[in-house]
């Protein structure tokens, strides 16, 4: 048995011998023939590895095939498109940010428009509010500015405020005290301290004691109508010329004409006895000034003053 088995394996081995005998010339020139073939032919080359490169594991291994022309071409159109399209979603992207960024600055922008629109209102309503009080204050006044009286007062304060200290203080210096009062409240007090000053000391002192206790200006009318009538009934009627009359002429006199042309229309509407004796007093010269300025102003009015100038009333 055992030589039996023996001879069974050597004709097994016998047969193995004569297969590789066979097999490995064939295989060494199948390698030989691709080794030829890479060497010397190209396209068999780059068949090979494009076969090679679609393995999973072997394209790690092997080089990359070279190309021919067109599939370079192929192969660059394919990279230039990729890079296009990421191009273009980088692109999008960043236009994506842009308009979130947009529209968070409209939005912002609209919150501070309306912002600025409540301020605007809130300023409308503060002008409307102050132009309403600033009227009411107006409305408050009327009254007393539609006074013909204390019209006519303020006028005249406002005259003598625009004269010269030194020529409107004889001329107020001839006043009760309380008109003389009434007069200076609507002057200025830089006015009012100019004119006192060029008034005879103890007159001044008094009427300034009056000024300090002066309160409105009903009162102010009332004493000053009081004082009026007071001096009326104690001085006669023909003692209306005892005033200085040259003193009074030679204020008139070297005032400008149209301020006196003013001033004596002013007083004829309160007194018109003592504006006709200012004309009377003064000399011929001034008062064709006086009556030339006098008619610029108020034609109708100097006519009347005139006729009872001439007429001796």
């Amino acid at each position: 048995m055992p030589q039996n088995e023996m001879e069974l394996d050597k004709e097994s081995a016998s047969g193995v011998e004569r297969l590789l005998f066979f097999l490995i010339p064939i295989v060494f020139t199948i390698v030989l023939i691709v080794v030829l073939l890479t060497l010397f032919n190209t396209d068999f080359k780059n068949g090979l590895l494009k076969t090679a490169d679609k393995i999973p594991l072997v394209k790690n291994w092997v080089p990359a095939p070279d190309l021919t022309p067109e599939e370079q071409k192929a192969a660059d159109k394919k990279v230039q498109t990729e890079s296009s399209e990421a191009t273009i979603e980088k692109l999008k992207s960043e236009l994506s940010r842009q308009e979130a960024e947009l529209k968070q600055t409209a939005a912002a922008k609209a919150d501070q428009d309306k912002k600025m629109q409540e301020l605007e209102a809130q300023l409308q309503n503060a002008k409307a509010e102050q132009e309403a009080a600033a009227a009411a204050a107006a409305a408050a006044n009327s009254g007393t500015d539609q006074d013909p009286y204390l019209k006519q007062i303020k006028n005249l304060s406002s005259m003598y405020e625009t004269m010269s200290p030194s020529k409107a203080a004889p001329i107020l210096s001839n006043l009760t005290n309380p008109e003389i009062v009434q007069l200076l409240t609507y002057m200025a007090p830089e006015n009012q301290s100019k004119i006192l000053a060029k008034m005879d000391p103890q007159k001044a002192a008094e009427i300034t004691m009056d000024l300090k206790n002066a309160t409105n200006s009903s009162d102010l009318k009332v004493a000053a109508l009081q004082a009026r009538l007071q001096k009326d009934e104690q001085s006669p009627p023909a003692a209306a010329g005892a005033i200085d009359d040259k003193a009074l002429g030679s204020t008139f006199a070297s005032m400008n004409p149209a301020e006196g042309a003013k001033l004596i229309l002013e007083t004829y509407k309160i007194s018109p006895d003592k504006a006709l004796n200012i004309l009377r007093t003064v000399d011929d010269s001034t008062r064709s000034s006086l009556l030339g300025e006098m008619s610029k102003s108020n034609s109708a009015q100097t006519a009347k003053i005139l006729n009872k100038l001439l007429a001796g009333k």
